[in-house]
């Protein structure tokens, strides 16, 4: 049984006026969000404190998360860490609070709890760090869409490498926008999570522009916005078949991976979706505003010498 039949006809080109509304107010809000509310950024980038305790037998998250809150630790980042036995904290940074004297008062606040709280490892990340750190993350971003830019501008041509680029900033912001909305807690592990969907998305994008290569070579008579659905479709099922799966490991991750994994999952997730609806509508979408057409990925002269072989 076939999810997508081999002679799917949607009108995809036909909706794409639809499509551009969609994604204007979707980035309208993302944006607006980001500007308001801001990221959830985590210690990784606000620096802070970061605490693994280990106890002598497996332990609740919850309990540990309510004996911190009792403690006056109420924005505690409290996850797993190898086991069930040992347990990784985040703190933001406190003012007038040196962190050696953070981490005496969290190890206190968990002895009462529970005895035989050990603890394993006390890192210190200062707020120049994290500073340094969301330049970096930010700049490996602006430099992955420059390096797809001058690929897809030499693989193809600079009308589809502007659709393909526009597709991945709008991934990037629209999932940004969702972490905002949400309030989602933003560190290293989503800049990672990010730069993957921007790989997951480009890659749908090229299989979709290689298609559209072929068949302005085939369908000649066709216009372009012909060559487009049709480029489209034929994909279709390999678009969503890769899409699902990919998901459902994801969806492992979400709800089986555990907390630390948790910002990574719903990155991926929300970038898979949107980069497959934006490999469609967005990129070429694009591309046919421009004015795409045969003489650009064809010009006259060397289709001439290739008649002639």
């Amino acid at each position: 049984m076939r999810l997508i039949r081999p002679d799917t006809r949607i009108d995809f080109v036909g909706l794409r006026k639809v499509a551009v509304i969609i994604s204007l107010v979707v980035l309208a809000i993302a944006v607006g969000s980001l500007v308001t509310q801001r990221l959830a950024l985590g210690v990784d980038f606000t620096g802070g404190v970061v605490i693994e305790v280990g106890y002598p037998e497996a332990v609740e998250l919850n309990d540990v998360r309510a004996a911190l809150a009792d403690g006056g630790y109420n924005d505690a980042v409290v996850q797993f860490f190898g086991g069930s036995r040992d347990v990784l904290i985040r703190l933001a940074p406190q003012e007038g609070t040196e962190s050696a004297q953070v981490s005496s008062n969290v190890l206190r606040v968990l002895e009462q709890a529970q005895s035989g709280v050990e603890m394993r490892r006390i890192e210190f990340v200062g707020p120049q760090v994290g500073e340094e750190l969301t330049n970096k993350g930010g700049l490996a971003l602006l430099y992955a869409l420059i390096g797809i830019l001058i690929y897809v501008i030499f693989r193809f041509h600079w009308k589809l490498a502007v659709g393909a680029v526009a597709a991945l900033a709008h991934d990037v912001v629209v999932t940004l926008g969702l972490f905002s909305l949400l309030q989602i807690e933003f560190d290293l592990t989503v800049i990672a999570a990010l730069l993957a969907v921007i790989g997951y998305s480009l890659n749908d994008t090229i299989v979709i522009f290689d298609r559209i290569r072929e068949n302005f070579r085939r369908m000649r008579k066709a216009t372009p916005q012909e060559v487009v659905n049709g480029s489209i479709n034929q994909t279709l099922a390999r678009t969503l078949m890769t899409g699902l799966t990919t998901l459902l490991v994801l969806l492992a991750l979400l709800f089986i991976g555990g907390e630390a994994l948790e910002g990574f999952s719903i990155a991926l997730i929300a970038g898979v979706v949107v980069g497959t609806y934006s490999s469609i509508y967005v990129a070429s979408s694009l591309a046919l505003w421009l004015y795409l057409d045969k003489e650009d990925l064809f010009p006259p002269k060397e289709e001439t010498a290739e008649e002639h072989m």
